[in-house]
């Protein structure tokens, strides 16, 4: 690939994918605004191990004690943390079973269009907007109980169909069910973690299958991509903590207007 390539991917793979903003509405934009060719299942791999690293690196207190948690849980001892490593470990069950199910069917290829991901934008930017808007300052993540925990991680289910926003769509959830919006935030990437991981490792499955072999720009453009998604991050968190989501939704709006209005010139 060239470098310029390699930059732009990881920047759009390392933002977009954390920020609340569509990360499938990107890459359909990056091909056709710059005409360069797919960059390989490889890649994809590399992108999505990037991603995330960025999120344990960020949140490594959380999900070491998340881990020491879980561990104490084999052993017979229920703490806090342990608890919420079981609720993210059934709120991830949804996303999962959706993945399986759209992948077996072929379903994901009926709505990976264009067309449905600019809508998409549109839609969930609104979705987004009133869940942010009107939801309750009353919880922390600390709170989360097995209903709530399972109605976010059917949010993130959704989020497989492109143009969502995996880190909107759980984040609107929670705030409609009561959450302030820093915790809304952490949990979606705590909740993100299996999720993130156990899409890089269907990419793999495929990339195995398809015989391709790790290169040189693969593993740049997913270091690059791990600094640019641990920066949104942190630019997110710090972000939520002052303001609302509004700007995000401004963006998805702006996004899905300029999707449609280059597909229905015949630019996409």
């Amino acid at each position: 690939m060239l470098i310029e390539q390699i930059i732009v991917l990881a920047v759009v793979q390392g933002i977009t994918e954390f920020l609340p903003i569509s990360s499938s509405g990107h890459l359909i934009l990056v091909p056709a605004l710059t005409g360069w060719k797919d960059q390989g299942l490889i890649t994809d791999v590399m992108v999505h191990m990037g991603s995330f690293l960025a999120v344990i690196v960020y949140f490594w207190r959380d999900i070491a004690g998340l881990t020491v948690g879980g561990l104490n849980l084999m052993r017979g001892r229920i703490t806090d943390e342990g608890r919420m490593a079981v609720l993210i470990a059934i709120a991830t069950v949804p996303a999962v079973l959706f993945g399986i199910f759209v992948k077996k069917t072929g379903l994901i290829e009926a709505v990976r269009g264009p067309e449905i991901v600019a809508w998409n934008a549109i839609i969930f930017a609104v979705v987004i907007y009133l869940a942010d808007r009107f939801g309750r300052h009353l919880k922390v993540m600390e709170q989360m109980k097995l209903a709530p925990a399972v109605l976010i991680g059917i949010a993130q289910a959704i989020a497989i169909i492109p143009g969502t926003s995996r880190s909107g769509i759980t984040m609107a959830a929670a705030r409609a069910l009561g959450f302030t919006r820093p915790e809304a935030a952490r949990f979606s990437f705590l909740l993100g973690v299996p999720a993130i991981a156990g899409a890089g490792v269907f990419v793999l499955g495929d990339a195995i299958e398809s015989g391709e072999r790790i290169s040189q720009d693969a593993v740049l453009t997913g270091v690059l991509t791990f600094f640019t998604a641990l920066a949104a991050i942190a630019f997110l968190m710090a972000l939520v903590r002052r303001y609302t989501l509004t700007p995000f939704v401004i963006y998805r709006l702006a996004l899905g207007v300029l999707l449609l209005a280059m597909i229905h010139t015949g630019m996409l």
